[in-house]
């Protein structure tokens, strides 16, 4: 049930990966959750159409409409406290200047969530095209500052969805069970999370003052592991070593120039977190950023090892 003394909260691109489980996680923590959705959305799309209908019936406001359409955005942003973005490669991560605007306009938000919730994007020391596409959040991020919205930066890693039902393989749908490969020596930390741990934690910090306009960083201690120490966790859990392939740097680099788009940006993101060990290489600083597992030790957070053994 909604709880009219918390903030409302409007979640743009609330059918999206991250973005359902951010409003699963509103609607749970008892936040009356607005989301905006494209009129395209729930008519050619029937898997999304029938998780929009799911929300209506948890309680979820649904709004129809776009970023392009600005007395629209504005009209919407003004019935809540807090706007989260968590827009995808469908809109550009640009656009979200038009949410900025809206935002200015309606001059009553509390708190906005660029749609960030991977790598901290003004830390990475990645190679192009990765690089740019890092770049394009970094912009966003100026722009946040620029304008003077209040805001909280979150910084969700690596999606334990996306990289581990693989064992972060590029090119495979299911868990490798004789050889894969390592970029790197392996022995780089990265961090790993459940989307719906990622959703939880960016709810839990709406309305707390401890990150506003700070980096909210989800490192919970059991979820950063080495490439070599998941392999060993996966091997435990299957009983058998498999065959592995080391790819040096060097190896590594020349490979993104000589591929193609995409693949070229999801081995620039590999050469990032496997072998630059942008993740964790350094130590989050209490005047830009606060780490959520030491903030909300409620959260029972699925550890890596909890996620991989359905996959066994």
């Amino acid at each position: 049930m909604a709880d009219k003394n918390k903030s409302k909260i409007l979640i743009i691109g609330g059918t999206g990966n991250i973005g359902k489980f951010v409003v699963e996680a509103s609607v749970k923590a008892g936040h009356p959750t607005f989301i905006l959705v494209r009129e395209s959305t729930t008519v050619s799309d029937p898997v999304k159409a029938k998780l929009v209908e799911s929300f209506k019936d948890s309680g979820v406001t649904v709004i129809v409409g776009e970023v392009y359409d600005h007395p629209v955005l504005v009209k919407a942003i003004k019935q809540v406290d807090v706007v989260i973005s968590t827009v995808g490669s469908t809109y550009h991560l640009v656009d979200q200047n038009k949410i900025i605007d809206a935002i200015k306009e309606a001059g009553n938000i509390k708190r906005f969530f660029p749609s960030e919730f991977g790598m901290d994007v003004d830390r990475v020391r990645a190679v192009e095209p990765a690089k740019s596409m890092f770049e394009s959040k970094a912009k966003i991020r100026r722009a946040i500052e620029a304008s003077g919205i209040p805001y909280t930066i979150v910084v969700g890693n690596c999606s334990s969805g996306f990289f581990l039902p693989n064992i972060a393989q590029l090119g495979l749908t299911a868990p490798p069970r004789d050889k894969l490969t390592i970029f790197g020596h392996g022995n780089v930390k990265v961090v790993f999370n459940s989307e719906a741990d990622i959703g939880a934690y960016t709810i839990k910090s709406v309305d707390d003052p401890r990150t506003l306009n700070k980096i909210l960083y989800i490192k919970p201690p059991n979820n950063i592991f080495t490439f070599n120490e998941l392999v060993s966790l996966w091997e435990n859990k299957i009983h058998k070593k498999l065959e592995k392939t080391y790819v040096p740097e060097d190896q590594l680099l020349k490979l993104i120039e000589e591929s193609p788009w995409p693949l070229n940006i999801k081995l620039g993101i590999g050469h990032s977190l496997f072998v630059k060990g942008d993740q964790t290489y350094f130590e989050i600083e209490p005047s830009f950023g606060v780490e959520a597992s030491q903030l909300y030790p409620d959260v029972n957070y699925t550890t890596v090892d909890e996620f991989l053994t359905p996959f066994v």
